[in-house]
C-alpha cells in the first residue's frame, strides 16, 4: 500500500501531543539563549526537541511565530496576580532575584538584540513579561511617595522608566554572577540619589 505524503495537516480529532509542544516550545528558549535569534532556525529546534521538522511545522508556520509563542511560554506564570509587591524593598528583592540568573539576563539580552530584525519578540516579552512587572513596581513607587520615603513632587511614571534603564545597564555592565545583594544595592543606591529614605531595619534605632 503507497504510503500518503504528510502535507503537514493534522486529521480531525488527532491529538496533538502536549510533551511535544512543551519539548518544541523549551528548545526553541533554549536555542535563542545560547546562540541568538540569528544562528536558530527550524531544523536545530526540531533536532534539541527530538521531534521532526514536520512536527514544528505542523504547529508554527515559521521561525518567527514559534519565537514569539516560545516567549509567551517562556513566561506564561507572569501573571498580574503572581506579582504582589507590597513596597519598593519588595520590589527590589524581586528585581535583585531576576536579575541574578544568568540565564533570565541573557535571554533579556537576546531579545533586545532583535528590537529590528524582529520586533514582534521584543514587543511580546513587554507583554507578556513587563506589563504587568511595570504596573506592580508603579504601585510599590507610589506607595512609597504616599508613606513619605519618596519626595512627594516625584514622577514615579519617569522614575520607574529611570530602574527600567538602570536594569539594562546593568545587564550591559555588570557580570552575569553578580550576586542577588549586590543588585539590590545597586538599585537602592539609584533610588537614594532622588531622595528615597528606606525604612529602619530591625533593632536599628
Amino acid at each position: 500500500m503507497e504510503q500518503q505524503p504528510d502535507d503537514g495537516k493534522r486529521a480531525p480529532g488527532r491529538p496533538r501531543s502536549r510533551e511535544a509542544d512543551e519539548a518544541i516550545l523549551s528548545a526553541a528558549v533554549d536555542l535563542l539563549v545560547d546562540q541568538g535569534m540569528r544562528a536558530t532556525n527550524i531544523e536545530q529546534v526540531a533536532q534539541r526537541a527530538g521531534v521532526t521538522r514536520r512536527t514544528v511545522y505542523r504547529r508554527f508556520p515559521d521561525l518567527t511565530a514559534l519565537l514569539v509563542r516560545a516567549i509567551e511560554w517562556e513566561y506564561r506564570d507572569v501573571a498580574a496576580e503572581s506579582l504582589h509587591l507590597p513596597d519598593v524593598e519588595a520590589m527590589l528583592t524581586d528585581w535583585a532575584a531576576y536579575l541574578s540568573q544568568p540565564r533570565a539576563r541573557l535571554l533579556i539580552r537576546r531579545l533586545y538584540g532583535t528590537v529590528d530584525e524582529l520586533p514582534d519578540l521584543l514587543r511580546t516579552y513587554h507583554e507578556v513579561h513587563g506589563r504587568h512587572r511595570s504596573e506592580a513596581v508603579r504601585t510599590a513607587l507610589d506607595k512609597a511617595r504616599a508613606d513619605g520615603r519618596l519626595p512627594q513632587a516625584a514622577d514615579t511614571k519617569v522614575l520607574q522608566e529611570m530602574l527600567s534603564g538602570a536594569a539594562l545597564q546593568h545587564l550591559a555592565a555588570y557580570p552575569d554572577n553578580t550576586g542577588a545583594d549586590e543588585i539590590e544595592a545597586y538599585f537602592l543606591a539609584i533610588l537614594r540619589q532622588i531622595g528615597y529614605q528606606p525604612p529602619a531595619r530591625k533593632g536599628t534605632p
